[in-house]
């Protein structure tokens, strides 16, 4: 694919194929991804590549403890609730996804159902776990280059036709995943992706999110009218 092709094209991915993916495929994506800049080349990401029984593992036990109402345990920081158009956006998506699936507004059974394939990690076959060094807790610069390194791989997936969604449902449940995965305690889990080939069948894949307009995201300083 051009570049312009895959930036333009992606979409985010919430239903798969249960074919699996290559570990080789997933070698190359990962190789090409971590060329992301970073800090001062700090490169303080690391990925744990899941799938099989350690994910359904993984799944159950998100699962399980989200519905006994055990308290989430995310690892990484988490801000205040959107709020404003912030917020707006978050509800834009998921009437588009809603829609795309029939998910009526009081349908609470289908909305539950709809919640939980998050923290299911989406039932792809394929889920990467994105980690940081645990030494670089607190630094601005790190969540900001594993992002770049999180948005490098998902594209990097699309161009070699995969699919892919960055979800933080899937790491709720912080002990179920570092248990599961065999996470090293000098690491801090960040976000997951669930990976794998799309299926072109299932309705919310379709959905292309809104986006801002360049005027309204943009200011330019010194430059004519």
């Amino acid at each position: 694919m051009q570049f312009d092709d895959v930036i333009l094209g992606r979409r985010s991915i919430r239903g798969y194929k249960p074919d699996p993916v290559p570990k080789a495929l997933i070698e190359e994506i990962i190789a090409l991804a971590m060329r992301a800049p970073s800090s001062m080349n700090t490169q303080p990401w690391n990925f744990y590549v899941i799938s099989g029984e350690p994910l359904n593992r993984i799944r159950t036990g998100n699962t399980e403890r989200m519905v006994t109402g055990v308290p989430q345990s995310r690892e990484f920081r988490i801000g205040p609730p959107f709020a404003n158009q912030h917020r707006e956006r978050q509800i834009g998506v998921a009437k588009q996804l809603f829609a795309a699936m029939g998910i009526a507004r009081d349908d609470t059974e289908k909305r539950q159902d709809w919640v939980l394939r998050g923290f299911r990690q989406f039932d792809a076959p394929v889920c990467v776990i994105v980690t940081y060094d645990r030494v670089l807790d607190g630094s601005d610069d790190t969540p900001f280059d594993c992002g770049a390194v999180t948005n490098a791989l998902v594209n990097a997936a699309w161009s070699r036709g995969l699919g892919a969604v960055i979800n933080s449902q899937g790491i709720m449940q912080s002990p179920v995943v570092r248990e599961h995965a065999g996470i090293a305690d000098d690491q801090v889990i960040m976000k997951s992706i669930a990976l794998g080939w799309p299926d072109e069948s299932f309705p919310a894949n379709s959905v292309v999110s809104e986006r801002k307009r360049v005027d309204e995201a943009t200011v330019f300083v010194g430059f004519e009218s």
